[in-house]
């Protein structure tokens, strides 16, 4: 994916859902994998000629586990390069997980930590709103995900209020392939690392993933038309959808 796709994308999914007003301080959160630094660079692109003025920070919450400072300096060099703040937010996020609570399953609980900490430092840089690199195919899994452990059609909204925060969550790669990303990773060659987390790659939404793979290869066209199936339904707390180009 070149750079004009990924901007073209992010602003259809900036628009329709009124991701971005005048004046908006957004923190980007940064894990060092492919999602979030193609964010960082999808925002910070859109930032050059967005109609409505917004600046950005840059947060990684260093989840604590050992040698990270070594992976981070190339995301300091990036966002040096992009003229973008970046701040990180030290935690012991891994030894609460994996030493003391000793999570069988341990990824809700590390993700609503990363979150919180994530929120936290939002808040404190002045930001109204938190960008998270969600795309297409982490909606499709969530829904799925949803529907085969919860018994309920349901996926995250693109544009979510978090009341006790006082910050607005947005996802302004929901309209990005991940096959895209990765190929917009390799093209632009983004300093990712491998996540160090014990149980990346052997996760419920993993299994979910490689069942819609295996749903589409049988099925062509089936996670495209599973994404349609989220965005037409009527999905509590969604808000709504403007198609087309946004009027200022």
């Amino acid at each position: 994916m070149k750079m004009q796709r990924l901007l073209n994308v992010t602003r259809r999914a900036v628009d329709e859902f009124h991701m971005i007003e005048p004046g908006d301080k957004i923190a980007v959160g940064v894990s060092g994998g492919k999602d979030s630094l193609t964010l960082l660079y999808a925002l910070q692109g859109l930032q050059r000629f967005y109609p409505l003025p917004f600046t950005l920070e840059a947060v990684t919450v260093d989840l604590g586990f050992p040698d990270m400072e070594p992976r981070l300096q190339p995301i300091r060099e990036l966002c040096s390069q992009l003229q973008v703040p970046y701040t990180v937010v030290p935690s012991e996020i891994s030894q609460i997980v994996f030493d003391v609570r000793k999570e069988e399953n341990p990824c809700s609980l590390c993700a609503k930590l990363r979150k919180g900490a994530f929120n936290r430092a939002a808040v404190q840089l002045g930001c109204n709103k938190v960008a998270y690199g969600h795309h297409k195919d982490d909606l499709v899994e969530t829904m799925l995900m949803s529907l085969i452990y919860e018994g309920r059609f349901h996926c995250f909204s693109p544009v979510t209020y978090l009341d006790r925060m006082q910050v607005t969550v947005i996802r302004p790669l929901m309209y990005a392939d991940e096959a895209d990303i990765i190929g917009f990773r390799n093209r632009y060659q983004l300093p990712v690392f491998k996540n160090p987390c014990p149980a990346d790659g052997n996760t419920r939404r993993e299994y979910v993933k490689q069942l819609v793979k295996k749903l589409t290869k049988e099925n062509p066209g089936c996670r495209e038309r599973l994404f349609t199936a989220v965005l037409n339904g009527n999905l509590p707390g969604w808000p709504e959808r403007h198609e087309g180009r946004r009027v200022y």
